[in-house]
């Protein structure tokens, strides 16, 4: 089924609302401010000012209203520089389960990854509830949006926090392989819960090449394979990993807050110079096992911030 979505300006939507007058239909819905249905084609529009076309009249209606060959290079164009599997034609519009991580590079704070199944019926919805590559949104942005996006999706959301992290680390798992066996289990845990429904694709934000994933999780007694994909930036290509990258920071951020008030002070994010004194000073006041307790341990920072303290 295509699935079509343009951007239109508040002249259109009028136009657009009497085009479609006859063929009206009542769709409660966040956002929603119109909706027809045509024997082949179902017409939303959203506040926002999208417009979602949906069947298999979708490309006749949509080009009516707007270029759909220009949308179509706008997505080829925010796929450069991306590496991994080629992906199907109009796999932005697709029924796609995503998965992304953050925390990985951060000194204290857990590692979170968060699946998320974005059916091609809510892709306009979850452009209406603000989503977009995480990289382009403030922390207290993703905080505000991520309940909607909870309430709006099927997810999973896990927590490596840092006295697993350390075990895990000094038993010889490398990050990957942790990142590997959670991925894993958060798109199980989406799977198990949108049964017997499943999507048309699985994509996961890429870290390892395919054969290294699997690698890491050979031992795994269950592994989701069927229909996965890989691709770096994979954020640009679905809005599913861009919602999973969002739900992932939201849960960063929380735990980080939780660490936060345990520890007296304000954790910094990320691993710099700043990172490395308040760690020593962390050191100095509370001692080794504590900081332990919130850190990534095996990081550089720590030997830095010993020399420090």
């Amino acid at each position: 089924m295509s699935n079509i979505v343009l951007s239109i300006s508040t002249n259109r939507q009028k136009e657009v609302m009497s085009y479609y007058a006859n063929h009206f239909i009542e769709r409660i819905a966040p956002g929603v401010i119109f909706a027809a249905k045509l024997p082949d084609t179902a017409i939303t529009m959203y506040k926002s000012g999208k417009l979602m076309f949906q069947g298999g009249g979708a490309e006749r209606e949509a080009a009516r209203w707007g270029n759909i060959e220009e949308q179509k290079n706008t997505q080829k164009s925010s796929s450069i520089g991306v590496k991994g599997d080629v992906l199907p034609e109009g796999f932005a519009t697709m029924s796609v389960l995503g998965s992304d991580e953050t925390g990985t590079g951060d000194y204290f704070g857990p590692i979170t990854v968060a699946a998320v199944y974005v059916p091609s019926s809510k892709i306009a919805l979850i452009n209406e509830l603000g989503v977009k590559d995480s990289k382009m949104l403030t922390d207290d942005y993703m905080r505000k949006i991520a309940p909607d996006l909870r309430a709006a999706c099927v997810h999973s959301v896990l927590v490596l926090r840092n006295e697993k992290y350390n075990e895990l680390q000094s038993r010889g798992y490398s990050q990957g392989k942790m990142k590997a066996m959670m991925h894993n289990r958060a798109l199980k845990n989406v799977l198990a819960k949108m049964a017997p429904e499943k999507p048309e694709h699985i994509l996961i934000d890429q870290f390892a090449e395919r054969g290294v994933y699997y690698n890491y999780l050979k031992n795994e007694r269950d592994i989701v394979r069927e229909n996965v994909l890989f691709s770096t930036k994979a954020e640009q290509l679905h809005l599913s990993v861009a919602t999973a990258s969002i739900l992932a920071r939201a849960a960063f951020l929380k735990e980080m807050d939780r660490l936060s008030e345990i520890a007296g002070i304000e954790l910094l994010k990320g691993a710099s110079a700043k990172v490395d004194a308040l760690a020593a000073r962390i050191w100095r006041k509370q001692g080794e096992e504590f900081l332990r307790s919130i850190t990534k341990w095996h990081f550089a920072n720590t030997e830095k911030a010993k020399k420090m303290k």
